[in-house]
């Protein structure tokens, strides 16, 4: 099938080179998204004030299509703040501090707990939930707080967010942009996450043992000045407001409820919006429970101000999402959503008409198409949010998969990996600083022992992936 490019898919491309020029150079990316969101409306309707129209009303439809996952992280990270504040969280987590009795058990099982944690909270709630109860434990038995933050962080920011696969903000955003449902990329992520997360952590794991036995690291290195907690009056109320049977009581509810919905998900086969809407609104009624015991006569009101927390994280961390997810909409269906029928004649989208014209001219393969997704997933992650830019990812994955016949949903994954393993929180300092402040260690210092272990890890993710297209 022969594709006639015009004007449109010119400037279409010519805007995707510009994002990743702007990755590279590590500058916001927003006003560029705008931009040629701009242009392709005035190029395609040849009207100045439905070019301004369009640039608004694609934010709506980029706003529409995340709403599910803006709100299920709002809802869960709310929820863990009210856990947290009443000391829910600490009696969850005493019952696995009791395994950590060496430095190489201090690492794996706060790795664990913390992979299993972020599944359903999100790494950031989670280092808060976990960190402040298990670090000390861990630095008792010989485990430096740098070992803490280097299991905290790959095991969180790295496997559980690179996958997602029960809040599946991470895939929805890649699944969009290529064009494809997010129960594929899931399934296609499961093998390359494992395999990245495997072969991460044992790497790291080696580092660490190498350090300690040579004493290079001890548990006294590389600590900063240790922040003073000062709890109000009105915290240590909160925390002493529900009985030690109350809590165990629901420390042990809580992941009950949670376990539930992942049996209710492959049992009634939920995926995509459905499952995430099941997570959500378990937590939601979690969050109505606990706020009426602890708060008591202020319960009501409480249950608004969790939410309100909850939703300030939310968009504080999508919204740099929104333009970039916006502007690689418009490469699919949500051209015709925002502009109308005004795509030339016969076009499939954007994105794959220029697939198509790219088969034609530049026959690729799968060893060349998977290295390319890797280095386009790392450029997406280079500002530090890991989210930002993975739309990207997600439209090359569908570009190369025209050209090389198959693999879009592998691609993609593979892109997605990259852009959340470097930028989700892994390799990029400032990404560091939740990991690092819980745990009291430079966010550089902990980027600089991150570097190898994942490095190898994208390597090895990258040749596994060739062979599963």
């Amino acid at each position: 099938m022969s594709v006639t490019l015009s004007a449109l898919h010119w400037a279409y491309l010519s805007f995707i080179v510009f994002v990743i020029g702007f990755m590279v150079s590590k500058r916001d990316t927003s006003l560029i998204c705008i931009l040629g969101i701009f242009t392709l409306g005035l190029l395609a309707t040849g009207s100045l004030p439905q070019a301004v129209i369009g640039v608004f009303n694609s934010l709506i439809y980029a706003i529409k299509s995340l709403r599910g996952t803006i709100l299920i992280i709002s809802i869960i990270y709310g929820m863990s703040q009210l856990l947290k504040k009443t000391g829910i969280n600490e009696v969850m987590v005493s019952p696995f501090a009791k395994l950590i009795r060496t430095p190489s058990l201090a690492y794996w099982v706060i790795g664990l707990l913390m992979m299993v944690t972020s599944w359903f909270f999100w790494p950031s709630p989670a280092v808060a939930l976990l960190g402040a109860v298990l670090l000390p434990v861990a630095t008792e038995v010989g485990l430096p707080a740098m070992g803490v933050a280097v299991a905290m962080n790959l095991f969180g920011h790295g496997i559980a967010l690179s996958g997602d696969f029960v809040i599946q903000g991470a895939p929805k955003l890649t699944a969009d942009a290529a064009g494809i449902p997010v129960s594929e990329v899931v399934s296609a992520s499961v093998p390359l996450v494992f395999v990245m997360g495997i072969v991460t952590t044992i790497t790291a794991f080696w580092f660490l043992k190498r350090d300690l036995k040579k004493g290079k690291l001890t548990v006294d290195d590389d600590v900063e000045i240790s922040p003073v907690v000062d709890e109000s009056k009105e915290e240590e109320n909160l925390k002493n407001s529900l009985s030690a049977m109350t809590k165990r009581i629901l420390a042990f509810i809580i992941p009950i409820l949670f376990v539930i919905d992942v049996v209710v998900m492959i049992m009634t086969n939920l995926q995509g919006g459905d499952a995430t809407a099941l997570v959500g609104g378990t937590a939601v009624f979690i969050l109505m429970v606990i706020s009426l015991l602890a708060h008591k006569n202020e319960g009501l009101e409480e249950i608004t101000e969790y939410l309100i927390e909850g939703l300030q994280f939310g968009f504080k961390v999508f919204t740099p999402v929104i333009p970039i997810a916006a502007f690689f909409y418009m490469g699919d269906m949500g051209f015709v959503s925002v502009f109308g029928e005004v795509l030339p004649a016969g076009s499939n989208g954007l994105v794959n008409d220029l697939g198509v014209a790219l088969a034609e001219i530049v026959p690729l393969n799968k060893v060349i198409g998977s290295i390319t997704l890797t280095i386009v997933g790392t450029i997406t992650g280079l500002d530090g949010s890991g989210f930002s830019g993975i739309s990207l990812a997600g439209s090359v994955a569908r570009l190369f998969s025209i050209s090389i016949g198959t693999g879009i949903d592998t691609l993609t994954a593979l892109g997605q990996v990259a852009g959340i393993w470097v930028g989700g929180g892994t390799l990029v300092p400032w990404a560091l600083l939740p990991v690092a402040a819980i745990c009291d260690v430079s966010p550089f210092k902990l980027a600089k022992r991150n570097l190898i272990p994942v490095t190898v890890g994208l390597v090895v993710t990258t040749i596994v992936a060739i062979f599963l297209i």
